[in-house]
């Protein structure tokens, strides 16, 4: 069980009590009469085929508060699409299924390239960007969750957790993230965060001094958390990244555009496990190394735009400073584990760090060499300054694929 502590500036909402599923889902279905919801998955056809997307179809077919689930459907074949409609089809008329490689939505995203304005990374920020804006589009909800679609451990509490903040009329927030301890089968997860991001704003705040920015990150419990939630008018001009730094750049923008008192995070699962992706130490464009280059020059970034100065010097030194903290972290972290009886491998941790390091390094030199690289998918705003019919396109090519190949 959670203590009630309040760390850093942006509260938390714990699981203080063990309310039950029912009781949580009773009160947000009298929350939808001011505020109706939807959920966004963003899906590989892959997942389908995986242990935890049945699960979470078979729990999500039980919760009745929702307005709409959009899920983002990529790698898909047209026999694969018509096979997911067919596997969806337990959720109901809320279902909204996006075919991200059909030709209408392939027509659609030839519009955008036109205006430079379609997403130039495949991947989770794509899906999830077009998943938004058909929520945008048919203007249904007021509170949005997200959500992947690899959690092992997956239950339908963890949703109504994740939107019971910015769904709740009495609530001030504005975006909700979700956290939870990264424990599964008796070992520690959850490298990226602990053995990456965590040290690296200790290392950062350490050679720039305070910094409010990096206050509000190292605030999160797990900033890398796939879960979070939000009012819909959060969206409009919300600029998603494209790559790894998705959920860095997500928090980045809400630390941008609202108040801290407007945002919060809260604990939506007691066990949560899903989808490990590999180390590849061998190649900085797969797994856990792009992961964590991606991730840094996300901070990067958005310390540049605060004003923060990066050179070659620094760079080394930041560096130099991640690591020693880093290294102090493996012997607090294996104590933890082994209090709790948990496995936590030190000579793994420690190769992870030293990747992690060189990382740190080469997402410094390739932010200096490319200090013009916006990663970032335009707003939804500006996509509709430009291309005013788009959404309404965008609703007819979901309504039309779902109807032409069920």
């Amino acid at each position: 069980m959670a203590d009630f502590y309040q760390n850093g500036i942006i509260t938390t909402l714990h699981n203080l009590h063990q309310r039950t599923v029912e009781d949580l889902e009773a009160e947000l279905n009298k929350f939808k009469k001011k505020r109706a919801m939807a959920l966004v998955l963003p899906s590989l056809y892959s997942e389908l085929e995986g242990d935890a997307l049945p699960n979470i179809v078979s729990e999500l077919s039980k919760v009745n508060y929702l307005e709409q689930i959009v899920i983002g459907l990529d790698r898909a074949s047209e026999e694969q699409y018509r096979q997911a409609l067919q596997f969806f089809k337990p959720l109901g008329n809320k279902l909204k299924l996006l075919w991200n490689e059909g030709p209408r939505l392939q027509a659609i995203d030839q519009k955008l390239k036109e205006k430079n304005l379609s997403p130039r990374e495949l991947g989770k920020g794509r899906n999830v960007w077009f998943c938004f804006g058909y929520v945008l589009a048919s203007g249904q909800a007021q509170a949005v969750a997200l959500h992947d679609c690899d959690i092992v451990t997956y239950d339908r509490s963890l949703l109504a957790r994740l939107i019971y903040p910015v769904a709740n009329p009495n609530f001030n927030y504005k975006f909700c993230k979700g956290f939870y301890a990264r424990v599964a089968d008796g070992k520690m997860h959850g490298r990226v965060t602990r053995l990456l991001v965590t040290p690296l704003v200790r290392a950062l705040k350490k050679v720039y001094g305070q910094n409010d920015y990096l206050d509000y990150i190292d605030s999160f419990r797990y900033p890398l958390a796939g879960e979070f939630s939000f009012q819909t008018d959060v969206i409009n001009d919300l600029r998603i990244p494209s790559d790894w730094g998705l959920e860095i750049g997500v928090l980045s923008e809400l630390n941008r555009n609202y108040a801290n008192n407007r945002i919060c995070q809260a604990d939506i699962a007691d066990v949560y496990d899903h989808k490990h992706q590999d180390l590849s130490p061998e190649d900085s464009a797969k797994g856990l190394s792009k992961m964590s280059i991606d991730i840094c020059k996300a901070l990067f970034r958005k310390l540049a735009t605060n004003g923060v100065v990066f050179n070659a010097e620094t760079f080394r030194a930041i560096k130099a400073t991640y690591f020693r903290i880093a290294l102090d972290f493996v012997e607090t972290y294996y104590n933890d584990a082994q209090m709790n009886g948990l496995q936590l491998d030190i000579h793994r941790e420690e190769a992870a760090i030293e990747m992690f390091a060189e990382n740190v390094l080469a997402a410094g030199t390739d932010f200096l060499e490319n200090p013009m690289e916006t990663p970032f998918i335009p707003s939804w705003n500006r996509v509709i300054s430009a291309l005013p019919s788009i959404q309404d396109d965008l609703m007819a090519a979901v309504d039309a694929d779902m109807h032409d190949y069920s």
